[in-house]
């Protein structure tokens, strides 16, 4: 395990599509991203906006989460987010309906934002290209446009700067100017004791991607943190290549416990990681981690805790990002996998493309 992920060339045999370069790049990214950001025109109306409705699949939805969450914590506003073709029924002239698809090309976004179309919602898109821009312009929606080298799952910066813009120019987040100066500061600190340099002895990412190796890992958030728990699982799924879940405290209280046992071989194979934080949960909550531990102990399932770093709430989900992103591509590297392609879910979209 040692020999691959602190081999520098056996990392770069490995991942050469880069994707360990593009984990590293995302404080940079975050700054740039929000400069550009800072310029975005936001959608204008005669009507206030009293809700947020986020189209977005994979990559591209997972900042929609991270920002439901944030907006959560200061603002009255509801996001729904929408990971579906079609519209939800409520939106309204009083609706802001975001479109965000790297490739400009997801089908099922494509297909809810032309049916947003036919409303009196406000309207922005986010994206590098495609129909969406295409369809965003030729109808007078603003368009935040971007571009980004690497793979979809990687430009999250580039996702979530935008809305966090939105969320400071309409007064719903009037903080978060500083609060992403404080985050960069953060992820820059956290690379330096996490990035492919840093040896494994000392290296918290790649022990637990040691720990995780050839176990099923099911990750438990609760809170805000439930949807950077969420991150973990797709990324372990798309960089590792591996089957992953996440679970939801205090909701798995109520059931996932019960069966914790059972397949005893199954049982047999999982790791849980828990993750926490020091401010942004219930002390209830915080008390039925250590209970959930006890359980996982009686049932001899490994389990390993690992805590936000920063001071912000932004700071602290950004930094188990990062952390997450590491440990799924230092994964791969310990499969043997290359983190970057997404055959599959290529095959998937080609084969769904010969059925229009």
């Amino acid at each position: 395990m040692t020999s691959t992920l602190d081999d520098a060339g056996e990392r770069r045999r490995l991942d050469p599509g880069g994707m360990l370069a593009s984990i590293a790049g995302l404080p940079e990214q975050c700054r740039e991203a929000w400069k550009a950001a800072r310029l975005l025109d936001v959608p204008g109306g005669d009507s206030p906006v009293d809700r947020i409705v986020i189209l977005g699949m994979g990559g591209s939805a997972i900042a929609g989460d991270i920002f439901r969450v944030l907006l959560q914590l200061e603002a009255a506003i509801p996001v729904f987010n929408v990971r579906a073709y079609d519209l939800p029924p409520y939106v309204d002239e009083r609706t802001l309906v975001i479109a965000s698809s790297f490739s400009g090309e997801t089908e099922e976004t494509i297909h809810a934002f032309q049916q947003a179309l036919g409303t009196p919602a406000q309207k922005l898109a986010i994206t590098t290209g495609g129909r969406l821009q295409a369809t965003a312009r030729a109808n007078g929606i603003p368009v935040f446009s971007y571009q980004f080298g690497g793979e979809p799952r990687a430009a999250i910066g580039w996702s979530l700067m935008p809305l966090l813009a939105l969320g400071q120019s309409t007064g719903l987040m009037p903080q978060v100017d500083s609060d992403i100066e404080e985050m960069c500061s953060a992820l820059q600190r956290l690379r330096e004791v996490i990035g492919e340099k840093t040896p494994l002895q000392g290296n918290q990412a790649k022990q637990l991607a040691g720990q995780l190796y050839d176990r099923l890992p099911v990750i438990y958030g609760a809170g805000p943190l439930l949807e950077v728990a969420h991150r973990w699982k797709t990324q372990l799924n798309e960089s590792s290549k591996v089957w992953a879940f996440y679970e939801e405290l205090p909701e798995a209280q109520h059931n996932a416990v019960i069966g914790l046992g059972l397949p005893a071989g199954v049982a047999r194979q999982v790791t849980v990681v828990f993750l926490t934080s020091p401010d942004l949960l219930h002390p209830r909550v915080r008390l039925r981690y250590g209970l959930t531990e006890r359980l996982l102990d009686d049932a001899g399932i490994p389990h390993q805790t690992v805590e936000t770093r920063g001071r912000s709430a932004l700071a602290q989900l950004m930094s188990l990002v990062l952390l997450g992103d590491y440990v799924s591509a230092y994964l791969a590297l310990l499969f043997g996998v290359d983190p970057t392609p997404t055959a599959v879910i290529d095959e998937l979209k080609a084969r769904l493309g010969e059925q229009l």
